[in-house]
């Protein structure tokens, strides 16, 4: 696919001026992304003070479908920097062509995975859980994998509008859906204002409400805002040459949050083994971690979109100076974040639990020791996906995967095992064991993308 390239180089901008700019995209991204997260720690919360036996259930039942989910999520990745070069060079037509294959490829994903999530309960058996965790994982499922379709649809939309630097609607749209969450996981979990009460086919059901409201939202903002593009024109034609690019970008980058992902679910199942107390600790800390990491994946994003769109502008020095700016960002809050897993554990997941619960106690002692070597790992896991958001947005993703693969279940995978189970550490020692596979990731894609992809994409001279 050739398009139009701007004739005259590009003016330089300076550190600041790439921060300002960063700041002013990242900003709603990472505020919508703390409120697409809001919509999971809402589940948690209020299922964690409902009952720890379902909160653990959420915990296994989640994971699945974030895995699933994080997979689909490559071809929606690979439409933001295509949309962001393309629409740097001036090319209104491959905007269109890129996000509609990106629909096309979520969709036919979803497809695919929604008899998983239908029909997981043998799955979840074969993979050791205990029998009443498991059911109520896969009672959870039956309901909520229906939202894939819709969720993976909204990734595409979020993506396309990220690319055109329309972040605000992102966090506004993002924001009414966790409200909407919240209403409806208090109504329909604890049999609130009339309705039926319904545990975590409660949650299910408000998980998958929100997800077709922000489809529909976004729709409409796009229908509205965005006329240029005509991006629902002739949907049902199909698009092989952009279909084909979306799959060879977004391919590499969903098996590659698969790689890691899967490495977190892989941790949900050796604490399943430990038991339905420390599962459930596991899933706490795993939220509170990933609060720190959704700022991390919106400034990912803000990366991507500043990398494509300098490869569109063939700005060489404009590339390098704004991603030195952002890794700097994401490393100082990082840094931020360590320090407050260390100061007040116990703070951060105690509200996830009712006092009154006699199980409480021990799930909060083991959440807040979890929590240290998360903290340690804030650094590496930050400095990863930063690395990921600049290599997507110069559209190098094939080697990156290999790297995912190398650390995530070269080194993580068997380090969490031998440290948990091997030399006796548990919960700790599982939680070791992902942050010796983030080093070694954070280490190698760094390098790939200063010493080599940067380069490639653009060489000196």
């Amino acid at each position: 696919m050739t398009r139009p390239f701007p004739p005259s180089a590009p003016a330089a901008v300076t550190r600041k001026e790439h921060l300002r700019a960063i700041l002013k995209l990242g900003l709603p991204l990472i505020g919508g992304n703390v409120a697409q997260f809001a919509i999971t720690l809402t589940d948690t919360i209020m299922l964690g003070w409902y009952d720890i036996d379902t909160l653990a259930g959420n915990v296994l039942g989640g994971m699945v479908f974030f895995v699933l989910f994080i997979f689909g999520a490559g071809f929606s990745l690979a439409v933001m920097p295509a949309v962001a070069e393309a629409e740097a060079a001036g090319d209104d037509t491959h905007v269109r062509r890129v996000t509609r294959m990106g629909l096309w490829a979520s969709i036919l994903f979803a497809a695919f995975a929604l008899p998983v999530t239908l029909f997981a309960h043998p799955l979840l058996i074969a993979m050791g859980q205990e029998a009443q965790v498991a059911a109520l994982a896969s009672e959870y499922l039956a309901i909520a994998g229906w939202g894939i379709i819709f969720a993976l649809i909204a990734m595409v939309l979020k993506s396309y509008l990220a690319a055109l630097e329309h972040s605000g609607i992102v966090l506004w749209a993002t924001l009414a859906a966790a409200g909407i969450n919240v209403l409806a996981d208090y109504a329909l979990i604890f049999g609130h204002w009339g309705a039926p009460e319904m545990g975590i086919r409660g949650a299910a059901i408000a998980s998958v409400t929100v997800q077709v409201v922000l489809c529909v939202v976004l729709a409409g903002y796009i229908l509205v805002k965005t006329p240029q593009h005509d991006l629902f024109r002739r949907f049902w034609r199909p698009d092989p040459e952009a279909f084909g690019l979306v799959f060879r970008v977004g391919l590499p980058i969903g098996l590659t949050n698969l790689a890691e992902v899967s490495l977190f679910a892989a941790s949900s199942v050796m604490m399943g083994w430990l038991g339905a107390v420390p599962l459930a600790a596991h899933g706490i800390a795993l939220q509170i971690s990933s609060l720190t990491f959704v700022v991390h994946m919106g400034l990912s994003s803000a990366a991507t979109v500043r990398a494509g769109r300098a490869l569109g502008r063939r700005d060489r020095d404009g590339l390098r100076r704004g991603a030195v700016v952002i890794v700097a960002l994401s490393v100082g809050l990082a840094v931020l974040a360590s320090a407050i897993f260390v100061i007040m554990p116990r703070g951060l997941v105690a509200p996830f639990l009712d006092p009154s619960n006699p199980e409480s106690g021990a799930v909060l002692a083991m959440g807040a020791l979890l929590l240290m070597p998360a903290a340690l790992f804030q650094l590496f896991d930050a400095a990863q996906v930063m690395a990921l958001g600049l290599l997507r947005g110069v559209q190098d993703t094939r080697v990156p995967l290999y790297i995912a693969a190398a650390a995530y279940w070269g080194v993580g995978m068997p380090a969490s095992y031998g440290l948990g189970f091997i030399f006796g550490l548990g919960g700790v020692g599982v939680w070791l064991g992902l942050v010796l596979g983030l080093v070694v990731a954070s280490a190698l894609l760094i390098h790939r993308f200063f010493a080599i992809s940067m380069e490639r994409a653009l060489p000196e001279g």
